[in-house]
């Protein structure tokens, strides 16, 4: 094992147990293989999947697995019209798991996101009844402060361009705490505990994934 995997793996242990202290899981998998083995054997057959805005989820193989697998698979993005958005978007909130990532996760265990719309922040605090976070070890951070300058000056603006938004970020690559129209950091979420014990569940892994 190479160093630097062995601190990733040394960190997750830290993370992993902090979690459990604020009632969350942990799982640490030591590439994007083994997390989506993770994933399938946490998920039931039959289940109603969705998802929020995610690259690390595209990029680990995830998507491409549940696409293959027996679940029933609810895409936001498949409404046309603002009836359809509103009628999917209901079913989203009633899944039986939602993926996301996060922005960021502290060495203490609690994580840190910042959204736009904030269906992926409402789906964390609320709704649906299991959460999967998967997360590249490139998300850690030392503390809340720490992670939401990451999410401010590394995840908005990379996300800014992947999404042609015209923000200040965008251009600059550095956070000028905006007000323009394409804005895309509305909502500030600390999840601090899990509210349900069990309901989120944390899949780092050892790789750097996403944003």
């Amino acid at each position: 094992m190479t160093p630097k995997k062995q601190y990733y793996e040394n960190t997750a242990k830290t993370i992993i147990s902090n979690l459990e202290k604020r009632q969350m899981k942990g799982w640490y998998c030591e590439d994007s293989a083994a997390a989506v083995k993770k994933v399938l054997e946490l998920l039931p057959e039959q289940a109603s999947v969705t998802w929020g805005g995610t690259m690390t989820m595209e990029e680990c193989g995830l998507m491409d697995a549940l696409k293959k697998g027996n679940y029933t698979l609810i895409d936001r993005f498949a409404g046309k019209t603002p009836q359809e958005k509103k009628e999917i978007y209901a079913k989203v909130v009633c899944a039986d798991y939602f993926f996301m990532s996060t922005n960021a996760i502290t060495l203490d265990g609690e994580l840190v996101n910042v959204d736009g719309a904030g269906n992926r922040v409402a789906c964390l605090s609320s709704g649906p009844d299991n959460v999967i976070i998967l997360a590249g070890m490139n998300k850690v951070a030392a503390s809340v402060e720490e992670g939401h300058d990451r999410v401010r000056n590394t995840a908005a603006p990379i996300n800014a361009l992947r999404l042609n938004k015209k923000t200040p970020c965008a251009v600059t690559g550095r956070c000028s705490n905006c007000q323009s129209p394409d804005c895309i950091c509305s909502q500030i979420v600390i999840t601090r505990r899990s509210h349900i014990p069990g309901r989120i569940q944390v899949i780092l892994i050892g790789e750097e994934l996403g944003y």
